[in-house]
């Protein structure tokens, strides 16, 4: 078996290690998915064995003996490794290979579904409820994501500031800005890193730097295996698209909706007070325009202060 230069992970490790105990058809089956694991993970066991020349039988029973609950098992593996060695350009080749024009709205539709469904099936709810009360429990809340991730981020410290007293979301155009929101951190703070692959080297150092200060870490990643966890004690588990040029964050994106009802239903009082002073001064400093969207006519009205018609009175 000659595996593929830099795909360590724990698929290859499982491989490595039952390799010289495995059946004649089985190594083929280890040699190829080592050397071909990009194409390997969108095939049927019976294909792969079609492929490979061994049955399906075999090709279930070779992911039994490395440990996974069957097939399905198995390819989740391969996905997880998959997931972290295709860069962006080898993530559009494959998927522009599988879908044509007129599949895409419906393929990607239905793949954010399913990466829900997964995420729902799999989420650890302990975690989850972890988390709330961490969140609640601490003086400060810092909110890391950068690159695609940056607007998660944004997106839940904006429902946070609602909820929590004082949230920060630490801005990243350099490691060193970073390391400077962060300097007052401590062991009464928690940091919340949102990192999905291609995973950020900036928010795993930040995670770090954090955990070194006795703060506490929340993560909102793809797996058990990311790096995100090292210094996390709490891990909130959703899945990410594997293999598009676009990043699809839905799964995540119901994660941190969850994890913003949950709150708002833990400060019922806090919230709705919040809310009310808000619509005060939203109302008093005009942030809202007063358009409205006749449901009859389907004309727009604008409702427009003295000043801003000018002063003059409407005709009787």
């Amino acid at each position: 078996m000659e595996p593929t230069e830099n795909t360590t992970n724990e698929l290859i490790v499982r491989i490595e290690s039952k390799y010289s105990k495995l059946s004649k058809g089985q190594k083929r089956l280890a040699d190829y998915v080592c050397k071909n694991y990009d194409k390997a993970v969108f095939l049927t066991a019976a294909r792969l064995g079609e492929i490979v020349g061994v049955s399906e039988s075999t090709v279930v029973r070779f992911a039994t003996q490395l440990g996974y609950k069957g097939y399905p098992g198995f390819q989740k593996a391969l996905e997880e490794l998959v997931r972290n060695k295709l860069n962006s350009i080898q993530r559009m080749e494959v998927t522009y290979g599988r879908i044509t024009q007129s599949e895409i709205l419906e393929t990607v539709l239905h793949s954010d579904i399913e990466k829900i469904k997964q995420t729902l099936s799999a989420i650890d709810h302990k975690a989850f409820n972890l988390a709330i009360d961490t969140i609640l429990g601490a003086e400060k809340i810092y909110v890391i994501g950068i690159r695609s991730c940056a607007p998660l981020a944004s997106f839940l410290s904006f429902y946070l500031n609602l909820v929590c007293d004082d949230v920060t979301t630490v801005t990243t155009n350099s490691s060193s800005e970073i390391f400077e929101q962060l300097i007052r951190i401590n062991e009464k703070d928690v940091i919340i890193g949102i990192s999905f692959p291609r995973y950020s080297m900036r928010t795993l150092k930040a995670l770090e730097f954090a955990s070194n200060r006795k703060a506490k870490v929340i993560t909102l990643t793809d797996s058990i295996h990311s790096p995100m966890n090292l210094y996390s004690s709490c891990n909130l588990i959703a899945r990410s698209d594997m293999a598009s040029i676009v990043d699809s964050l839905v799964a995540p994106l119901s994660v941190i909706n969850a994890l913003i009802v949950a709150l708002c239903m833990k400060k019922q009082k806090e919230v709705v007070s919040t809310l009310e002073t808000l619509e005060e001064i939203w109302d008093e400093y005009q942030v809202y325009s007063g358009d409205e969207l006749n449901p009859v006519s389907g004309t727009v009205s604008v409702e427009q202060g003295e000043e801003d018609a000018g002063g003059s009175e409407k005709d009787e």
